[in-house]
């Protein structure tokens, strides 16, 4: 790859529960092919944490969302996870 060349990927809005927090960000995959599907990215044996942008994050009880541009969700906390559409 030369200087200046970047790889092309698409961003898929998905929401992860954890204990405490509901989390809704965006994740960073491939356009197509290998680990280009949502499970993909969440079940990568060699990752301990997903990597989420444009972050909303929000007490499992309700109350005030903390917006962030970036976080890393540790793997292990997740309880449920799932892809979200714009439409909903």
């Amino acid at each position: 790859m030369n200087d200046g060349e970047s790889i092309e990927r698409r961003r898929e809005r998905a929401r992860f529960e954890t204990e405490r927090h509901v989390v809704v960000g965006d994740v960073t995959l491939p356009p197509e092919g290998f680990q280009s599907r949502f499970s993909d990215a969440i079940n990568r044996g060699d990752l301990s944490f997903i990597p989420l942008t444009n972050v909303e994050i929000t007490s499992i009880e309700g109350g005030e969302v903390t917006r962030r541009e970036f976080i890393v969700l540790g793997k292990a906390h997740i309880r449920i996870a799932f892809p979200i559409d714009d439409d909903s």
